[in-house]
């Protein structure tokens, strides 16, 4: 038995959750659509470039949820976990997640997407541990603000050392899914890194570090 971390998006589902939203608050009218549309794009591809200023991203990000009514904000989100993130959930993902749940192993979803929309995720496949960024909740309303250290790039490995505290658990035999260079710090922290359908980046340094490569599409 040993702790299993699984990154999320495009990992266990088949694209970005936190893209998908921003996208889903557009098609609804919810933001300013060009502006919206080209800031989010912009820092998409700064994410996959390895560049992405993620403190600027959040602000970005949780903006919308400070501007509405929280439970509003919930009916919206289910609307966007039914429409958008069911079906792109990877039938060999969910499989390759209860293979570790029968082996006994520890299942952990740690992942740069903000709670508010990757809580309702982690409870489709059934993980009760989930590590991420946390939107700020204060008198029943979201601010806009962020909690903490952002869980992103070497975030995730300081996230992670504050959930191991007082766990019976360590990293010694541990596995981390990831299909992004952005999360290189972890994947060379863990005993075994696992790359899934990776990124270019990410291909050439586990074919030069001899990692697992494995498809999940």
């Amino acid at each position: 038995m040993s702790l299993v971390i699984f990154d999320l998006d495009n990992t266990l589902i088949a694209d970005d959750s936190d893209y998908l939203w921003g996208k889903f608050l557009v098609d609804q009218g919810i933001v300013d659509v060009d502006y919206y549309e080209s800031e989010n794009l912009k820092f998409y591809e700064d994410y996959k470039r390895g560049r992405l200023d993620i403190v600027k991203f959040l602000h970005f990000s949780l903006a919308p949820l400070a501007l509405h009514d929280a439970e509003l904000l919930h009916h919206w989100r289910a609307q966007f976990i039914e429409q958008i993130i069911k079906p792109i959930i990877l039938p060999a993902a969910v499989e390759l997640v209860e293979q570790h749940r029968r082996q006994g192993d520890t299942l952990l979803i740690i992942t740069a997407t903000n709670r508010f929309i990757t809580g309702p995720i982690a409870e489709l496949f059934n993980i009760e541990h989930l590590l991420a960024t946390t939107p700020e909740f204060k008198a029943g309303q979201y601010t806009g603000d962020f909690l903490g250290v952002p869980c992103f790039q070497a975030g995730k490995i300081k996230h992670l050392e504050d959930w191991l505290q007082g766990r019976n658990e360590t990293l010694s035999g541990s596995k981390f899914y990831s299909d992004s260079h952005n999360d290189l710090p972890l994947l060379q922290s863990v005993s075994h890194p696992v790359a899934v359908d990776p990124d270019p980046i990410l291909l050439e340094h586990a074919e030069k570090n001899g990692w697992a490569i494995i498809s999940l599409r």
